[in-house]
């Protein structure tokens, strides 16, 4: 196997790798937003950080950096027109995924900062609190989330048909 194909190969196994975190965190915050035992649900939360710190923020890395290493090794231009070359899908890709750097930063992160509040309070009071159910339903959280999935969903069909 060349180093071309296994860096290949690592790439799309860490997209993978990726997309089940977010779905996994996804489907682990649902089920807590349901539930009113304050145990049950401060150990969904728990678990949708597992998710979120074991694959999505190492797999999003993996997925971009692998990906770069891979377009390099296989000669595919990374600025497409910016350099040239009449494949440009690749840089819109790129272009994509740093999109998801604004949205963590400027809503994922302090508005997780805020459900963090909220769920502490809720634990010590024991039961679920208007603030702890307002964040969960917070809304652009919920955008920024479908956001991230959307994403990745055009990404992967860049990746896979090359379309232009």
């Amino acid at each position: 196997m060349s180093l071309a194909i296994a860096i290949k190969l690592l790439h799309v196994l860490s997209a993978m790798w990726l997309v089940s975190g977010l779905l996994g965190r996804w489907l682990a915050l649902g089920q807590a937003a349901q539930t009113i035992n304050t145990q049950t649900l401060s150990d969904l939360v728990k678990l949708g950080g597992q998710f979120e710190q074991r694959m999505v923020i190492p797999g999003s890395s993996a997925v971009f950096l692998l990906g770069l290493a891979t377009a390099w090794l296989q000669g595919w231009p990374l600025l497409g027109f910016l350099q040239g070359a009449n494949s440009n899908w690749l840089l819109v890709a790129i272009l994509l995924f740093l999109t998801l750097v604004p949205t963590i930063a400027f809503v994922l992160v302090p508005r997780g900062r805020i459900f963090d509040q909220a769920l502490e309070k809720a634990l010590a009071q024991g039961r679920v609190i208007p603030e702890l159910s307002a964040a969960f339903a917070d809304r652009p959280v919920y955008v920024a989330h479908v956001y991230e999935l959307a994403v990745m969903a055009v990404i992967i069909i860049l990746m896979v048909t090359k379309p232009f």
